[in-house]
């Protein structure tokens, strides 16, 4: 009892030490800096609203007021940025909370700071740019502010730039097989070659299951080791939100060359061993297109209680006046600090996570 009393006494502290909390506030001015070093100016938007983006893949937190009325806690600030684009902005970034139910671990919190900008005529590859340039200026800055040989050697990247991997080019790499063109039949036994292990309840018809679990099993553990790696061109299937186009490739194989198409999405993520650190998109802009694909995350969701959600009608509103051609990133800023930092989990970069919140 006294062991589990002493325990308990000690939960009142933060996980991360005051020495870390301290040089993550540098950082954070830094990132300031930064972007407004490149003209971007911050913004700020609702956490709490009556509406919400779907995301097949993410549970929003729901609290009411006196009157019954539903918001929601906000799994990205993408709304209400994209209509400030609407009304004019061209060039914004904003610093903010985001909450997702279900998310804790090793590298998730359920309440977390992502940071998420826009420009006005990039694309994702522009974007892959700005990122570029971000991290390397984001890591100097972290190993000039520490005193470990690890941080060091990783603010000191290489001028070699971030190797940029089409998503069919990283399965080929690591697994020999390009998947865009595979059915579920075919990726299950791309799984079952690697002897990798898979739900029972994943059917064929599943192919971004099957997808999402060769990636997570067979390529991401090996993106970015020596230095930061890019992934795009992702399955049209897997767009989100992003804009998507047809591809054509031409594949040698024992049979001789074929040439064949394929549809992808214009969006990008970036590895830093191993670790997913932002998420970015040449954004769609037709707004037809956008009810469409919310109503398919809603229907194709795993969690009942996104068929109740009210999915987002300011935004279609806002994209049907006319959202312009441009392109957005999300970054999850406590695992870029914790990657900066050679640190191994979340809670050793943030106060107090969630078992402590």
């Amino acid at each position: 009892m006294a062991g589990a009393l002493q325990i308990m006494s000690r939960r009142f502290l933060p996980t991360a030490s005051l020495e870390t909390l301290q040089l993550r506030s540098r950082l954070l001015a830094s990132l300031r800096d930064f972007f407004h070093s490149h003209g971007y100016w911050e913004c700020e938007t609702p956490i709490l609203s009556r509406e919400v983006v779907v995301d097949a893949n993410l549970a929003p937190f729901v609290t009411h007021d006196v009157s019954g009325d539903a918001y929601y806690l906000q799994t990205s600030p993408e709304a209400g940025m994209k209509r400030l684009l609407v009304a004019g902005a061209t060039a914004i970034f904003q610093i903010t909370r985001a909450m997702r139910r279900g998310e804790s671990g090793r590298f998730h919190n359920p309440e977390f700071t992502m940071v998420e900008w826009y420009r006005v005529g990039d694309d994702h590859h522009d974007q892959m740019t700005f990122v570029e340039r971000l991290v390397r200026a984001f890591y100097a800055k972290a190993a000039q502010g520490s005193d470990v040989d690890a941080v060091e050697s990783r603010g000191r990247l290489s001028d070699q730039p971030f190797e940029r991997l089409t998503y069919d080019e990283a399965f080929e790499r690591f697994t020999g097989t390009r998947v865009l063109h595979l059915d579920g039949f075919e990726l299950r036994n791309l799984a079952a070659e690697f002897c990798v292990e898979t739900p029972p309840t994943l059917g064929v018809e599943d192919r971004d299951g099957w997808l999402n679990i060769l990636l997570a099993e067979l390529v991401e553990p090996q993106l970015g080791h020596g230095m930061p790696q890019f992934i795009y061109d992702y399955p049209a299937s897997q767009a989100a939100l992003a804009i998507v186009r047809e591809q054509s490739s031409r594949d040698e194989n024992a049979n001789g060359v074929t040439d064949s198409t394929a549809f992808v999405a214009e969006r990008f993520e970036l590895y830093d061993r191993g670790v997913e650190l932002c998420n970015g998109y040449h954004e769609l802009t037709d707004a037809d297109e956008f009810s469409r694909r919310s109503r398919r995350e809603r229907d194709s969701s795993g969690f009942s209680q996104h068929r109740e959600l009210p999915g987002a009608p300011l935004l279609e509103a806002a994209m049907r006046a006319g959202l312009p051609d441009c392109a957005g990133v999300a970054l999850g800023l406590d695992r870029l600090v914790m990657m900066a930092l050679c640190k191994t989990e979340i809670g050793d970069v943030i106060a107090f996570p969630g078992e402590r919140a």
